[in-house]
């Protein structure tokens, strides 16, 4: 270790001084530590050589205002942004519980679980998603309920789960893996939506939408419509009857719309 992380300004003489200052030069380390980690795993380098750091030389300054070293769980969040499979897959297959825990509040908005699965339908990243789910397959039932619907901050997420986040950015394959690992479709969102009316709602701008200018052509349904579709195609298979309400008497109600 090329710094002692665990006392930024014990052992200093000088008075409150000279220990004010081997915290700041602590807080500094700690800055540049932190930014060579996220570099390295943003650069795709080898699992050996991330985890080496992460054990040795990376740190972060954590709420308590102590220099912290990276847990399997946030060096999971660096994976997901930056889709470095291999780290991904080491981390959940060596740490499955601990990859998946919340992180540290620096890592977070809100006391919710650990964001990961959320962050995977985020990104796109199928490959990550696949291989946390297929982790989950072996935790306890309600554990596993607890990381799959975990509700989002109400402030920055909505308070959605990731079925909603799937919806809003139209992810059919990820919505499949979710409902296939028994993600719950029936839980509502900060504003009251299940993930089948946040969709039918959407559609509805979708088709609603005018020209820009007097005459000119209606717009052509595009990709992003297509991809609503098959995510509608999804959630009214796997929506049970009592969970879809009056989403699903507007679906039987105007067949053609949804066509």
């Amino acid at each position: 270790m090329p710094w002692d992380a665990r006392r930024p300004g014990g052992g200093a003489d000088g008075g409150p001084e000279a220990s004010g200052a081997a915290r700041s030069r602590a807080q500094k380390q700690c800055r540049k530590s932190s930014f060579a980690f996220y570099q390295a795993v943003r650069d795709l380098l080898p699992v050996w050589l991330l985890e080496d750091m992460r054990a040795s030389e990376a740190f972060h300054w954590d709420e308590r205002g102590r220099a912290a070293a990276y847990s399997p769980s946030e060096a999971l969040l660096y994976a997901l942004v930056h889709d470095h499979q291999a780290y991904a897959h080491y981390l959940l297959a060596t740490f499955p519980r601990r990859a998946l825990a919340p992180p540290s509040a620096g890592f977070r908005c809100c006391a919710a679980p650990g964001p990961h699965v959320a962050l995977a339908v985020r990104y796109n990243r199928v490959g990550i998603l696949r291989r946390i789910l297929r982790t989950l397959r072996d935790f306890p039932a309600e554990e596993r309920a607890r990381v799959l619907d975990r509700r989002g901050c109400s402030r920055v997420e909505g308070g959605g789960t990731s079925l909603h986040v799937a919806c809003e950015l139209a992810r059919p394959e990820c919505l499949f893996l979710l409902l296939g690992h028994g993600a719950s479709p029936g839980l509502r969102d900060g504003g009251g939506l299940t993930p089948l009316e946040l969709l039918l709602r959407q559609l509805g701008r979708d088709a609603g939408a005018t020209p820009s200018a007097a005459g000119a052509p209606a717009s052509a349904p595009g990709e992003p419509r297509q991809r609503r579709l098959l995510l509608l195609d999804l959630l009214a298979l796997y929506t049970p009857v009592g969970a879809a309400g009056s989403a699903r008497q507007e679906l039987l109600g105007d067949r053609p719309r949804w066509q």
